[in-house]
Formats: C-alpha cells, structure tokens, sequence
C-alpha cells in the first residue's frame, strides 16, 4: 500500500511576529515495512528547511522565519509505502512479570534501548493508581501480549473520546480520573500504567487513514493525526496498539516518529517574538490511498 499525505498548518497571529524559530516532526521514519519514499515541507513566509535526525532517529526540520508575518503555513507533502507485517503473537509471549525483571539486565542495541522508556518523562509520571488500573489486565502470570491487548481494549472501553475535554498540556492523571480525552490522552495513559509496572513503552506519533461513511464520497482534508502505544519485550520486540480504536497498527497506520510522550514528537512547535496574546490554529491532513 502506498499513501500520499498532505499536513497543512496555518497560524494566524493578532499582530505581526517578527521573528520565528521552529522545529517540525513530519517525516515519516524508515522501517522494514514502511518506507518514506519522498517527503516535502514548504513553508511561508519563505525559510530554508535543516533537517537532521535527533536523539531517537526521528527526522525533523528546523527553520527560522526572520520577516515579519502575521500568517504562518506549513505544509508537508509525503509519500509512504507500507509492506505486511506480521503481528504480535500470543505465543512467544513470556509472562509481564518476566518482561519486566529482565529489562534492566538487556545489553544488546534494542534492549538498552527500550530500557529508558521504562522512566518517568516530562509529560508521563507512573504512580501507584496508574499500577492499580493496569493490574486488573496484568494478573499474575498472564502473557504479556495477552495483557497488553486486554489493557488497549479497556481503555478502549473505559475512556470516551471528546475533543474539548483536554488541551495538548493535560496530565495523564487528570485523563484516569475524567475518563474523557483523545487520542494524545490515550497513548499518555497506557504509556503511565505500563510504566508504573516497570514495563518499556513509548509514544508514537503519525497518521490514521480514516474511511467514508458508506455511500459518501470521501472528503479531502478529513484524516487525522493520531497517536498511539509502542511496548517492548525481547521475545516480541515493539508491539504496537492503538487504544483510541483498540486496534494493533497496520496498514491503515503511518508513523512519522516516536519518544518519550508528545513533547518529543509534537508535528510543529517553537518561539516567536510578537504575535499578541492570541492566534488561531487550522491543520488539515489528507492520507489518500493507491493500491500496489
């Protein structure tokens, strides 16, 4: 499957921005079964692109718009082929238990490399209520595929989307007691009570191909960035799921990058110097599919 992505963002500022430094996530990562085989960021006002690959292997941009402007666009064209994949299977699954004594002793790349997100990070604190919601899914003993599963589908079921519940800064603790925020929310969330059990588990920002209603057309502009769950055990390696849809990510997915929780990975953010205390923000992204 390949896709065609386009993820416009527009700012509008009250009064002009003289000046503008800014970094964007919005290269899709190379991996075995998901390739970026081109990718474009245009930016106005007029500013050159540097892009370089940071601590995690994500690609980013970093630009800076020196003229003043009172409007801010950019957009990213991308194109992205996705291969099958095999999916986690219960089988080769150890005990949780087991997954999250022998972390710390990995010493191979990927081990040690799956061992920091075992940690508290800026936007992710693990706790004991955390443990407590986890553990109804991790009993003693139950494969850690198998729990993993269960705990995407009780956050899943648990949880109701609702897009005015939460802001980009909301903590994971106030989304346990609420019940209520979206996708962000979500991966926040599973991500702290896997934590809270001393299991890896990192956040992983992209696309989610979206279908029209039956019978309509489908409209330009109506995809959606998403985020979701990546968990590690050395039997399976990364095990993605998606507890907003309580699904495990594959071809309907795309990975543009992943960290500790959204901070690492935010599409765009930066500093300006003016703008007045308020502006407006559209993003529009559209994920159109083409059969291989």
């Amino acid at each position: 499957m390949i896709y065609r992505i386009v993820h416009k963002t527009t700012y509008k500022y009250k009064s002009p921005v003289s000046f503008g430094e800014h970094v964007a996530c919005l290269t899709p990562r190379n991996l075995p079964h998901h390739r970026c085989l081109r990718n474009e960021i245009r930016i106005s006002p007029g500013a050159i692109c540097r892009k370089r690959g940071d601590y995690f292997g994500n690609q980013l941009c970093f630009f800076t718009v020196d003229e003043p402007h009172r409007e801010l666009v950019v957009e990213a064209y991308s194109e992205v082929k996705i291969l099958e994949h095999a999916n986690p299977s219960l089988g080769n699954s150890p005990a949780w238990e087991e997954v999250s004594r022998s972390v710390p002793g990995l010493r191979t790349p990927e081990g040690l490399d799956a061992y920091q997100f075992v940690f508290e990070s800026p936007r992710i604190r693990p706790s004991p209520e955390f443990a407590a919601y986890a553990c109804i899914s991790f009993r003693p003993g139950r494969p850690f595929v198998e729990a993993l599963l269960d705990l995407t589908a009780r956050i899943h079921r648990d949880f109701k989307f609702d897009a005015k519940a939460t802001s980009v800064r909301t903590p994971a603790e106030q989304v346990l007691r609420t019940r209520r925020g979206v996708c962000q929310d979500f991966a926040h969330l599973e991500i702290a009570c896997l934590r809270s059990l001393r299991l890896p588990a990192r956040y992983v920002s992209g696309y989610l191909r979206t279908f029209p209603v039956p019978g309509r057309p489908r409209l330009v502009g109506s995809d959606v960035s998403h985020a979701w769950v990546s968990a590690y055990s050395e039997e399976t390696g990364w095990v993605d799921v998606d507890p907003t849809n309580n699904v495990v990510p594959s071809y309907n997915h795309v990975i543009l990058g992943w960290g500790r929780d959204y901070g690492d990975v935010s599409p765009l953010r930066g500093l300006i110097l003016g703008g007045g205390r308020d502006h407006t923000l559209k993003v529009s992204v559209d994920v159109a599919p083409e059969q291989t």
